[in-house]
């Protein structure tokens, strides 16, 4: 390779594979949605990216507000109570009763809701 082809800009990849994705941003979302367990989401807890979404919400409602950095619905649910950052009683619960979530990815968030215990109705 001489000089001059090495100073040259990289071509842009082609990433149309992925990119071409017309998927609204719920069905997105939906894609990193799913069901876990208090051991899964630990790290995240320790790390400080948990963030509990009260069950009247849509998880997929609060990760678009986030995505779309809607910072007017995320204050007004943090100062509702309606999104809070779990603290260590919350975890202390979590971990001794084995409650399981749903639980959505929104980097560098993992929004989380209680999934009914056994015998439980919603």
């Amino acid at each position: 390779m001489s000089e001059e082809e090495s100073t040259k800009p990289a071509e842009e990849m082609n990433y149309g594979m992925l990119g071409g994705d017309e998927a609204t941003t719920e069905e997105k979302l939906e894609k990193y949605m799913g069901t876990v367990d208090w051991a899964y989401l630990e790290p995240h807890y320790k790390n400080g990216a948990l963030l509990y979404v009260d069950p009247e919400l849509s998880l997929t409602e609060v990760g678009k507000a986030l995505t779309e950095d809607d910072a007017e619905s995320v204050k007004r649910w943090k100062e509702r109570g309606d999104l809070v950052t779990p603290s260590t009683p919350h975890a202390f619960y979590w971990e001794e009763s084995k409650a399981r979530f749903q639980a959505l990815v929104v980097s560098p968030f993992v929004l989380i809701q209680p999934l009914p215990e056994e015998g439980e109705t919603s």
